[in-house]
């Protein structure tokens, strides 16, 4: 049995917790007092009417070559599956974009950790940046050879980005240690698979063979990326443990 000093070892003053603030008994004669969503219909009729007043997130532009213009028409044929090819083909490259991001920001964290117990190492971790940035730059020229804006922000390219933000206000946050970015991190290579994975599919079902190709290649890459963060998520948490017992 571990002793109390190593069970309160690493302990902070308590910021968050009930249990043991010397407040809790009138915080919970407070909420007794208090019914969420009472007194608030105002509220949701306001809401409902801008949820049917706004406009889409994102927008497709129309092509802006000729170039563009004759193939997105030829594929337009088939119906809409072009416009869906380019919107996720555009959030892949938004997401790539974050990705690149992210690994940079886990290179300035370990660089200031100097020295972490279990985990990645720096070459490891700049190979994933490396493979993220030629995955976005690929992404780039094929919306260009689809005739499409690499720099427009698609209805699902927004979507990404915004859910992004939260992944990167993690790994930018000076109060977060490596082993908690890498937890953000698995959660983005999560997100990151299953979107190459729809990609590559929705190029398959187009008959769009080479496309397929050059996504199933970063998808394969992808899932290495994954199991890499998963590994050194888990190597973290045992040397961390290890410390701690």
């Amino acid at each position: 049995m571990k002793s109390s000093s190593k069970i309160t070892e690493g302990t902070r003053t308590n910021r968050t917790g009930m249990a043991i603030s010397p407040h809790a008994e009138q915080m919970r004669e407070v909420s007794g007092m208090t019914h969420p969503g009472s007194g608030n219909g105002g509220l949701h009729q306001a809401h409902a009417a801008y949820l049917k007043e706004t406009h889409t997130i994102g927008t497709i532009p129309p092509p802006g070559s000729a170039k563009g213009a004759m193939k997105a028409a030829w594929e337009a044929i088939k119906g809409n599956k072009a416009i869906a090819l380019v919107d996720k083909t555009a959030e892949r490259l938004a997401f790539e974009r974050t990705g690149v991001r992210l690994y940079d920001a886990l290179l300035e964290k370990m660089d200031a950790a100097k020295g972490i117990s279990g985990g990645p190492t720096v070459e490891a971790v700049k190979t994933i940046r490396d493979e993220e940035l030629q995955h976005a730059r690929m992404l780039a020229e094929t919306l260009d050879e689809l005739g499409a804006d690499p720099t427009a922000m698609t209805p699902s390219a927004d979507l990404v980005s915004v859910e992004g933000m939260g992944l990167g206000a993690v790994l930018g946050d000076p109060r977060t240690n490596v082993g908690q970015c890498l937890h953000a991190l698995v959660v983005a290579e999560l997100a990151d698979n299953e979107g190459w994975t729809m990609l590559r599919s929705l190029a398959e079902d187009m008959g769009q063979k080479e496309l397929a190709k050059r996504f199933t290649k970063a998808e394969q890459e992808e899932d290495r990326h994954l199991e890499q963060v998963r590994g050194w998520l888990k190597a973290h948490a045992k040397a961390e443990a290890e410390v701690a017992g």
